[in-house]
């Protein structure tokens, strides 16, 4: 496949908590105070969700392991202003697919410096009042155990 200049309208959240409720939130550099579970976009090269998912807790928090969980939740939402240029014109909605990953407890993470400014393991309701995007506050609400 030829690689588009364009970024793929398909992306993965993907949650980490402990079985003791505590969620892991990273704080985007732009926008500001920004801040959200593991995401990123599918690569063009990527056959499927879990991959993107699996190289995104890599890249964003050094976690290289464990049991990824697939939800079967699959957001649609239009692309915001803030990154509409970085899609090709005719896409204007993305496709999020969300994942779990639960740790015995909170883990050392390396921040990609590129991306992420600081880290943080939240209670579930703090951090699902904590993160910017409706479909991170639902999936933590869903799917991070109440303690």
């Amino acid at each position: 496949m030829t690689a588009s200049p364009w970024k793929r309208p398909e992306s993965v959240l993907v949650v980490v908590h402990t079985r003791g409720g505590l969620v892991l939130l990273l704080r985007r550099l732009a926008p500001p105070d920004h801040w959200q579970s593991v995401t990123g976009s599918l690569e063009w090269h990527e056959s499927a969700p879990k991959v993107a998912a699996r190289r995104e807790l890599l890249e964003e928090t050094g976690i290289d392991g464990g049991r990824l969980i697939d939800t079967g939740v699959v957001n649609r939402y239009p692309i915001l202003p803030p990154w509409r240029a970085r899609y090709a014109p005719e896409a204007t909605e993305n496709r999020e697919y969300v994942f779990l990953l639960e740790l015995a407890e909170p883990c050392p993470i390396r921040l990609c410096p590129e991306e992420h400014d600081a880290v943080v393991w939240l209670p579930r309701l703090a951090a699902a009042q904590q993160v910017f995007s409706y479909t991170n506050r639902e999936a933590v609400l869903a799917f991070v155990p109440r303690q």
